[in-house]
């Protein structure tokens, strides 16, 4: 597969990419995660921690990364976004949503949402999204990101200046948790 560093395009998402966001962030999910986190764990987070929150999308702050695929059909690589509510992680069916407008001067924006398709895993793609995130948050406002982050993304965001604070264990609907790591950026 050619690099894609010069051929891949990014956009802010729109509900017609819905059922395309919800393949992928259960591809990547299953394939990604598999070795931080167990298959009833990611079976539970599915469609709660893990899923498609419209919130974003609505709020335009949700990017997708087209890339070309087979016979010059464009397809979508990874998604990601950031948002201006209080909500920290989850899909439209999470339990912990709070759609209450945060305050630039005073809190800290928040990154969402981020997987990547497998096959587009270490080509740049998340973080060209995630410095969309941050150029967008910026310009709005926030000087400061906070975010839940997978164990399986702590890496890439502390190689990009995220700090790591504590562990949050997310209650699955099977009983099970998922954990995740409170990580933040302040702004220059």
């Amino acid at each position: 597969m050619a690099d894609p560093a010069n051929t891949f395009q990014i956009r802010l998402a729109d509900l017609n990419d819905i059922p395309t966001l919800r393949a992928l962030i259960d591809k990547s999910v299953r394939e990604l995660q598999r070795t931080e986190y167990s298959t009833e764990q990611l079976d539970a987070a599915l469609g709660t921690a893990y899923g498609v929150d419209t919130q974003l999308i609505v709020d335009r702050t949700y990017y997708v990364v087209e890339a070309p695929g087979a016979s010059r059909v464009t397809i979508i690589a990874a998604c990601g976004g950031w948002s201006m509510r209080k909500t920290l992680y989850g899909s439209d069916h999470g339990p912990f949503r709070n759609s209450e407008l945060l305050e630039p001067a005073r809190d800290a924006a928040k990154i969402r949402a981020f997987f990547v398709h497998p096959d587009w895993v270490r080509r740049g793609i998340a973080s060209l999204i995630l410095k969309t995130c941050e150029d967008a948050a910026y310009a709005r406002g926030f000087r400061r990101l906070e975010m839940g982050a997978t164990l399986t993304g702590v890496p890439m965001y502390a190689a990009r200046g995220y700090v790591t604070g504590e562990r949050i264990e997310v209650p699955l609907p099977n009983g099970l948790s998922l954990t995740v790591v409170r990580m933040s950026k302040t702004l220059e």
